[in-house]
């Protein structure tokens, strides 16, 4: 079931940015909702909300860390609660995805955008509901184990 949803989440996440690059240019935003939200095509060099834009190589080296972590760690993960456990894997779906961006072309693709939030992808989704869900293991349901 873990590798289901990670290969979903990694689907979604590649095959949105897919059809983003394939169909609008960098700037280039469709009002779905006007003043409210929009698909914009944003070429991200940084991370959550642009942030350390310069930082590309840490990027890489800290999401192919999360991966050897997540792969050293895995039978111990899967003893955790449902939660903690597919939080970790939602979250290291969502690192991979932009990973992959990174590698390919060393931007991350972002399109969501609410006008009053930064721009976000489908990974970046995965990797905040992930780390939700490890915040709730740990506040809620592993003090109980």
């Amino acid at each position: 079931m873990a590798f289901v949803l990670f290969a979903l989440i990694l689907a979604a996440d590649q095959l949105t940015k897919y059809a983003i690059s394939a169909n609008f240019l960098p700037g280039e935003s469709l009002p779905v909702v006007p003043h409210i939200f929009h698909i914009t095509y944003v070429l991200n060099p940084g991370a959550a909300f642009g942030m350390l834009p310069q930082a590309r190589w840490f990027f890489v080296l800290a999401a192919v860390a999360l991966f050897i972590a997540f792969m050293a760690y895995h039978r111990q993960l899967k003893r955790q609660p449902a939660a903690f456990y597919y939080g970790c894997v939602a979250m290291l779906a969502g690192a991979v995805g932009n990973l992959i961006d990174r590698i390919r072309q060393g931007l991350v693709i972002d399109f969501f955008d609410f006008r009053i939030w930064p721009v976000f992808n489908v990974a970046d989704v995965a990797i905040v509901l992930g780390v939700a869900g490890m915040v709730f293991a740990i506040l809620f349901r592993m003090k109980d184990a």
